[in-house]
This record gives structure tokens, sequence and C-alpha cells, in this order.
């Protein structure tokens, strides 16, 4: 069935071929007859392009007649018109993109082609030229190619059943058939086959005979071997591995693809080939002849899918090789990453930098490479059998020279990162007692119960020389590129910190003291010192000069790191949070000397990690170490400490550097300032202890005071020093407030509701802490943001401020009724109920009065909803609750109050349309 397929396109595609080219001989034919004239009467296009003529004026001798007859298919212009020449391109000559029309191009039609045609029919026959080639050359020498290589198996395969041949006539003649084929091949592209047709660069006739033959010769030597048994496994091995190597090596004239086909019979002539006692020097000097040859191949043509190929063949016939642990030779694996380094670095990437200059930041092959030998030195250090062998000493001195290679070409930069994840993922799965397995007893970081990594003495020696080792060539690196190349630069500044930090992380938390270890904290001082030295000095060398880019950023930044690191390693809980704090003042008071930008964001960084100290433990010390002596104890330090210091900081950076850490430095300056106030307020309310307890009604309303003042204190700081910060930090605490009152003050914590006892003393209660004070706030603050903040913000605050009124009125005259405990379940009497009628008549005319004299709307509209409630009170409830002269008094007191609040607005009205007649008249 196949066979017959593959005959059915195979004639369709010559008939096609035929019927069209036999219509188009006699064109060909008079074009060439008058091509040839003109060339040997001596006459020279004048339209060429000049890079043409160029390559024309460089080719060979033996060239010339060969693009004189590929040329005979470009029309001859009419008389009078410049004759453009046009050279003929093949498969490995032509640049991308670039294609000559077919023969059967419209263009070509004859006289009539060069009329102007209608869009549509341009169209259509653009499509059918597009089929017609496609037809006539690549699927024809496609399928041709695949018929070719398939008849030789095929023919053996009747030989077999057939029994004609024995089998070594049969493999002899498969032997020829490739050799024929390759050899025509060779004879076709030597005898001057050109490529002038649009689109058939991916069918060339030479690459696709060659491919076919090295494919029918692979096809032999196998069967010779794995089949019959000809010939054994040592000449088997070399015969695949030649035709591997010369096919790649014919790729430089048959282009990439043959090259891929040679490359995959190279790297698949291992498995092919079985033996029973496997060499592995063999099988590693084979793949690093095969390596080197493709390297060279693909050097000379620039081809980096095929060396990418190589490496990855490479790199897994490594890989297959290190699965088996305990039978793996060290030498060999040593010596393959060494050959593959080596190719990456003096082969393949030999005097590319220079070529291509600082505009490209990597080679994106050299990816390859980088991940199989980093998995080499990962696998030697982190196998079980490899590990106590010792040769974790070994892959350390894989990853330094797979860093010397990063730095001697720099654009094998992918390397770099190989190499810095390396030790990364092995110091950090030695630090205990974390485990990726459920078991957490086992102590060390693991998989299914196994450490990825041991530690030991060699483990800490091999750590020390790494992170000197990506220290001194990060610095070195990036110094060199900090004026040129950014990404490189910031590339190796950032593992040059990275990979020491971790190594000197997981070596604390292995063999130091957790709690207190002053020799780590030694080291880690002497990294902030390397660090921010480093950074100067990348700065020193940049363009323009001390503009502190990305590079001298991460330096900083890693300075910053390994300060926080001292910190913790050298105090104990209490002073690293005070002294990280304090430390965002350092970054600051560099900015008077420097502006490099990373040094607000450090500060920022500081803020972040105080964050996360008192989150992680809000009492500074610990709850057993934290005395309950108020106000004097760990926590005024330890949150108004930093408060302070970013206070400092946000000052500082306004005066130098500005921008958004300057932002950040004041909102965390009022959050620790709001934190140091609420922090001691609990503590004093709970008896010196913060992390438990129900919170009261007397602890909310401190926290609610303490938010309305922050609110009017960053209105008047803002006012004196603008900033968006401060501007939606205080229109933020307002919101706050606000949303405390509505959901603590009068929902959840109201004594209404949970009977809580409102105190003893008369006038300075509960009710006056939760509900006055707050009112008194809300209410100034309503007033003194007024032309200051949105109307919207003003108006709530100042409604906020009524409604307290209302309910401290209310509330009291309860407690005046019920004494301590005002409960709603302890019911209503009739003058309690008389009373409340009267006080709401009586606060709606006093806001209505304090609304008329400070021009504040909102408080008007309050006034009246109190009036209306009062009113719907006295209606609906008293005249069913109340008896005798309470009911009267109510209902005359009502209307008493609402005729005095009519008199009162017609005066009103009255004087302002006076006042408006009198500023007409005028």
């Amino acid at each position: 069935m196949f066979e017959s397929l593959i005959g059915l396109v195979a004639i369709i595609a010559l008939f096609v071929i035929i019927s069209r080219q036999q219509s188009r001989i006699g064109l060909v034919e008079r074009e060439l007859g008058a091509l040839r004239s003109l060339v040997l009467s001596g006459a020279v296009p004048p339209a060429a392009k000049p890079s043409e003529q160029a390559a024309t004026d460089s080719a060979p001798p033996t060239d010339v007649a060969p693009a004189v007859a590929a040329a005979a298919d470009i029309v001859l212009p009419a008389v009078g018109e410049p004759v453009a020449a046009q050279a003929p391109v093949t498969e490995a000559e032509a640049p991308t993109g670039e294609a000559v029309s077919g023969p059967w191009a419209p263009s070509e039609a004859g006289p009539a082609a060069a009329e102007p045609a209608e869009p549509a029919a341009a169209a259509k026959a653009a499509r059918q030229s597009d089929v017609e080639t496609a037809l006539g050359t690549r699927w024809a020498v496609w399928v041709g190619g695949i018929a070719l290589a398939l008849g030789g198996l095929f023919l053996i395969r009747y030989t077999i059943e057939a029994g004609i041949f024995g089998p070594g006539v049969r493999l002899t003649m498969a032997a020829v058939l490739g050799l024929v084929l390759v050899a025509g091949g060779e004879f076709i592209r030597r005898t001057g086959f050109k490529v002038p047709v649009q689109g058939v660069a991916g069918a060339y006739i030479p690459a696709i005979l060659t491919a076919a033959g090295a494919f029918i010769l692979f096809g032999t030597v196998y069967a010779a071997h794995g089949i019959y048994g000809f010939i054994g496994p040592a000449l088997a091995f070399t015969l695949l591995g030649a035709i591997g190597v010369a096919t790649i090596a014919a790729a430089l004239v048959h282009g990439q693809a043959l090259a891929g086909i040679g490359l995959i019979g190279a790297m698949v002539t291992p498995m092919l080939v079985a033996s029973q006692a496997p060499n592995p020097w063999a099988l590693f000097g084979y793949l690093a002849i095969v390596l080197a040859a493709t390297a060279v191949i693909a050097r000379m043509r620039d081809w980096k899918l095929l060396m990418a190929a190589a490496f990855f063949g490479t790199g897994v016939w490594t890989i297959l090789y290190m699965t088996d642990a305990p039978g793996a030779n060290l030498s060999t694996i040593l010596f393959i990453d060494a050959v593959t380094l080596a190719v990456l670095a003096f082969v393949w990437l030999a005097r590319r930098d220079a070529e291509t200059g600082p505009a490209r930041a990597f080679d994106w092959p050299s990816i390859v490479p980088g991940l199989f030998v980093a998995f080499s030195a990962l696998g030697l250090s982190v196998d079980p059998v490899f590990a106590a062998a010792g040769d974790a000493l070994p892959g350390a001195v894989l990853i330094a020279a797979m860093v010397a290679v990063a730095l001697y070409r720099p654009l094998a930069l992918p390397l770099l990162y190989a190499a810095g994840l390396v030790p990364v993922m092995i110091y950090l799965g030695i630090i205990p007692p974390t485990s990726i397995a459920s078991d957490f007893s086992g102590g060390a970081l693991g998989v299914d119960g196994l450490p990825v990594a041991t530690s030991n003495a060699l483990t800490l020696r091999i750590g020390i020389a790494l992170g000197l080792v990506f220290t001194g060539a990060g610095f070195w690196a990036a110094r060199g590129f900090a004026a040129a190349t950014q990404i490189r630069a910031a590339s190796w500044a950032a593992w040059g910190v990275i990979v020491p930090l971790v190594i000197m992380l997981a070596l604390w938390f292995t063999f130091g003291n957790l709690d207190r270890d002053l020799v780590y904290a030694a080291v880690a001082a002497l990294l902030v010192v390397v660090f921010a030295a480093g950074g100067e000095w990348i700065a020193r060398s940049e363009e323009p000069l001390l503009k502190g880019g990305v590079a001298v950023s991460f330096a900083l930044g890693g300075a910053a790191i390994a300060g926080l690191l001292m910190l913790h390693m050298a105090f104990d809980s209490g002073w690293t949070t005070i002294l990280l704090g304090a430390a965002a003042i350092v970054p600051a008071l560099a900015t008077r000397w420097r502006s490099y930008p990373v040094l607000g964001w450090i500060s920022v960084g500081a803020v972040i990690a105080v964050l996360g100290r008192v989150a992680f433990d809000p009492t500074i010390v610990g709850a057993e170490f934290l005395s309950t002596t108020p106000v004097f104890n760990w926590l005024l330090p330890g949150y108004g400490v930093p408060a302070l210091a970013f206070g400092f900081a946000a000052w500082q950076f306004a005066r130098t550097t500005n921008g958004r850490p300057r932002l950040a430095m004041e909102a965390a300056a009022a959050l620790f300032a709001l934190l140091t106030l609420a922090m001691l307020v609990r503590h004093a309310m709970h008896g010196g202890v913060i992390d438990t307890g129900a919170m009261t009604l007397a602890e909310q309303a401190i926290y609610t005071l303490i938010a309305i003042g922050a609110g009017a204190i960053l209105v008047a700081i803002d006012m004196r020093s603008p900033s968006s910060v401060l501007r939606y930090g205080s229109m933020a605490a307002g919101v706050a407030s606000v949303a405390l009152i509505v959901v603590r003050h009068f929902v959840v914590l109201n004594p209404l509701f949970t009977d809580e006892s409102t105190g003893q003393i008369p006038v300075f209660n509960l009710l006056f802490l939760a509900y006055l004070l707050p009112a008194v706030a809300a209410g100034g603050l309503a007033l003194y943001a007024r032309d200051k903040r949105p109307k919207w913000y003003a108006q709530m605050l100042a409604l906020v401020a009524a409604v307290l009124a209302f309910a401290y009125a209310t509330l009291s005259v309860r407690r005046l009724f019920k004494g301590e405990f005002i409960g709603l379940w302890s019911g209503l009497g009739q003058l309690e109920t008389y009373t409340y009628s009267a006080l709401w008549l009586v606060i709606g005319v006093a806001l209505l009065t304090a609304g008329v004299w400070l021009k504040s709307q909102v408080l008007r509209i309050a006034s009246a909803a109190l009036i209306a409630i009062a009113v719907l009170k006295v209606f609906i409830f008293d005249m069913s609750e109340l008896e005798g002269v309470l009911r009267a008094l109510s209902f005359i007191g009502l209307g008493a109050v609402l005729i005095g609040i009519g008199l009162f607005y017609q005066r009103l009205l009255t004087r302002a349309a006076r006042e408006k007649v009198s500023v007409g008249e005028q």
C-alpha cells in the first residue's frame, strides 16, 4: 500500500512537470540564444547590482559557464531598456529570503505578460504558479528522495523473500546503491547544478541524493552487524561513525539538513552496536570526535541548530552513562565534559565575540552544554554513590571550569547561569531540618527520604572555594562589561552575590549556632564590605561615571542582604529588629555622596524586613521575655526606633534622590508610629500580654483615637511638605477610623448589645472614651480638613462625628436610668422613653444651629434626619407607650420645637432675601 502511494505521487508529479515543461522549452531556448549572443558580444548589464557583480568577479573560472547557463532563465528586455543581471543561487549560497522566479512564472510567459493584468487574474496566476512550483520542484524531489531510500530497502526485502541472492550479495547490492546515490549527488553538484527557481532551496537535489545514500549505507552496516553478524562490533562501530561524520562533512556543500541526518546517525550509532564488554573510553572518544567535527562544520557555516543538536546528543549520552552510577567511570565523565567545554570555547565561539560585537548578549546554543555539564556537576555532588567516593570535588572543578569558559567567552553567558544554579541547589539541599518529602525527621533537604546533599568538612571547604570563585569572577567581569553590555554586567554581578550568600546561609544553618554565631557574623560583615566595595568599583567603570546601573544595584543589594544576615547572626531577636530598623538610615545617608537608585530601595527593603519580623513575633523579644511595665518595655524601642529611622530616611531622601522610595519611607514611618501607640495601648490594657485576650470597647476607642489623630498629623505634615503618600495616607487613616467606628463602636462592641460595664464614674466612663472623645476628634478633623482635602472626606467625618455625639447622648441617658450595665434586655421605662424624645429634639436643634453657623450642609441634613426620627418616635412609639402627662408633654415639646424651627428658617430665608435685594440695588 505504501509503495503504491509513493508511486502514484511520483507519477502525478512527473506528469505535471513534463506537460508544463514541453510548452516552455521553445521559449527557454530562444531566450538562451539571445542572452548568449549578448554575452559573446561583450555587453555588460548596466543595471547589475554591485554585490552581484562582485560575486561574479570573485567566482572561479569553472563557475562562469554554469552561471551563464542559469542566467538564461531571465527574460530578455526590450531594446533600450536596462538589462538586470541576476546571479544564480544554490541552496548552500542563497541568502535567506532571496529567490528568483521559476521558468513558468507569469513574467516569463511572453510579450503579453508585460501588459497590465487585472488584480484578480494576477492573484490567480500567482496561486497557480505557487502550486506548480511546489509540485514540480519541492514535492517531486522530496518524494523522489524518499522513494530512492525506501526502494533500496524494499529491494533487499524482495530478495530476501524471493530467495534470489544470499545475505552477502544483498548487502553488497545495498551498499553499492548507497554509494551510487552519494556519487550521483556529488556528480550533479560538480557538473554545475544550480537552483534558479523560487522556493526550491529546501529541495536541493544533490543533498537529497546524498541523504538517501547515507540512509541506505547506515541500514546496510547495521544489518551486516546486528542481523547477520558478518562484521564485529568494533568494525560496525567504526563504519557507522565514519558514515555519520562523512555525512556531516558533506553538509558543507549540501546544506544543514544533510548535516542533521549525519548527526542523528552518528549519535544513534552507539545504540545500534551492542558489545559484551562495553568500553566507555571508546564511546566517549567517539562522541568527542563527532562533536568536534560537527562543531568545525557548524562554525564554518554558522549553523546554530546543528551545534545545539550536537551538544544535546553528547549531553544525553553523558547523563545516560551517569545513571549507572556504580559502574560509571569518573575519568570518562570529566573527559567528555571537558571536551564539551573546550569545543564550545575554542571551536564554536572562536573569534565570534569580535564578529558580533557587544550588541549580542549571549549565544543561545551555549544553553545546551551549560545545562548538561551543570547536570553532571550536580550529579557528582548529590548522588550518594558519587558523593561517597568523594566526587563532589571534581564536580566543583567542573563548576569552576564553566565559570572560566563564560569568563573567557562572553557569549557563553548561559554557562554562568547554569554554573550558578548548581551550588545554589546543592547548598540549599544541606540546610536542616527542611525536606521536600513529608518526613521532616531526616534533618536535610531530601526527596523520598533521601538527602539531596550531604554536609561534611569537604562540603564546607568546597563552599568556601566556590564562593570565592563566583565573587572574584563576578565582580571582575561585571566591571569589564559595565560600560558596554548591561545584561552581561548585571548577570555577573548577580551571581557574584547570590552564590556566596546562599553558601554562607547554608553553612550557617548546617554548621553554625542559630542563636548567636559571631564567626559567621564576621564572615557576613566581610561580605558587606566586599560587596559594597565591589559595587563602587563597578560604578567607577560605568558610562556615564557612577550612574549606579543594574550591576551596581545587584552588588549593593547583596551587601544589604549580607548585613541583614549579619544582624541575625550577631544579635538576639529584640536587638535585631531595632538595628534592622535603624539600618534604613545608612543608605539614606549614602545618598549624600552617591545618587544610586538602589540606595532608596535598600531602605525600603529594611522596612520589609522589619515588617516580617514584627509579623512573626509582635512582642519583639518573645512573649516570655516581655515585661509587664507599661510603656517602658521592649515594644517602645522595637516599634518606635524603626518609626523614627524610617521618618529620618524619608526626610533625607526628600533632600537628595527623592522618588518612590521617599514615599514608601514616609508611609512606613506613619505606619510604625501608629503601631507603636497601638501596641503600647494593648500591652497596658491587657496586663503585659498582647497576643491573647479579646478586644474591649475601651481598647478599640483608643485605637480609633490614634487613627484619627494620625490622620490629622498627616494632613498637617502634608501641608508643610506636600507628598502623595501623606495625602492619601491621611485620607486612608480617616476612612479606616470611620470603618472602625461603624463596625466596632456601633455594632460589635456596643455596650447596648454586649452589656459590658460602662464604669461606675458618672461622666468619665466608657461612654465618654468610646463615643464623646471620638466625636470631638472626628468633628475637629472634619473642620481642619475642610479646605485641605476633598469635600466628601470632610462631610464623611462630620456625619460620623454627629452620629457619635448622638450615640453618646442616647447611651448616657440609658446609663442614667439603668446604671453601670445598659443592655437592651433590661427594658424601657416611660420616663426614659420621654427623655429620649426630648434629648433627640435638643440634639437636632443643636445640629441645626451648628450647621448654620459652620455653613455645613451635612450637619443641617443630619439635624433634619434626627428631628424626623424624633417625630416618628413621638407619633408611633410615645403615643402607644406613654400615658398621662408624659404623653402630653411629649407632643407639646415636639410641637414647640417644630414651630421654633419653622420660625428660625423663615427668619433665615427673609434675611437672605434682603441681602440679595441690597446686593442687586448696589
